[in-house]
């Protein structure tokens, strides 16, 4: 066994333990309430999207009440949420897509999904970890900050090249959970500016914390 697949079963042996259950603070319904909350979160907080999403699926509660609606209407209910008038373009044209290509349904496989405006690769990703249980590793900020100060990733130079080699060393039954494992120890432990290392359960295997800690 290699050293870095050590400190992969070492990080996963942690959090299986300390963190059965790790979940999407996203809160929805189904599939297009899912994909909807995603597209709104680019550079936006979970917390913020949860106070704006109730009025916005009652007042679109499937892909074809959001494909007859407008940019303005659109916009009028996600105001509050960074780049509103690029995700109001976006949300409209998901919806009006699903609606005209894929019967307003929401495909399940990353290709389909990547033909939807507003959809990168790492909403995909998303998707298909938390909406259809597949196994994924969608890379964010979080996940690509922390994986890469922890030295689960060496000097990875692109979220694509992260993806990659997270797949390539945590075991497949937990790789969805892990991408939450990551964005979560991100959020709560590990943050940007200032890491709560003195609150973080896995210093023996942290590059940062070996680097930063005083002697």
């Amino acid at each position: 066994m290699t050293k870095i697949q050590e400190k992969y079963d070492v990080f996963v042996n942690y959090f299986e333990a300390n963190m059965p259950i790790a979940e999407s603070e996203l809160q929805y319904k189904n599939p297009y309430q899912l994909l909807v909350a995603v597209i709104l979160s680019a550079q936006c907080t979970d917390k913020r999207v949860n106070m704006t999403t109730p009025a916005l699926f009652q007042r679109f509660p499937n892909p074809e009440d959001m494909a007859g609606a407008t940019v303005d209407e659109i916009y009028s209910y996600i105001k509050s949420i960074s780049y509103p008038n690029n995700k109001a373009k976006n949300l409209l044209g998901m919806a009006q897509t699903l609606v005209c290509d894929f019967g307003g349904v929401v495909p399940d496989n990353l290709e389909d999904l990547q033909k939807l405006p507003g959809v990168g690769r790492k909403t995909a990703n998303v998707m298909m970890a938390v909406a259809f249980r597949q196994p994924a590793m969608p890379v964010d900020t979080h996940v690509f900050r922390v994986a890469n100060r922890i030295g689960l990733t060496k000097n990875s130079k692109n979220v694509l090249e992260t993806e990659k080699t997270l797949v390539a060393h945590f075991p497949k039954a937990v790789l969805s959970k892990a991408h939450h494992w990551l964005i979560l120890h991100g959020r709560y432990v590990c943050l940007a500016r200032k890491p709560h290392c003195e609150n973080c359960g896995i210093t023996a295997i942290c590059d940062f914390y070996k680097k930063n800690r005083k002697s």
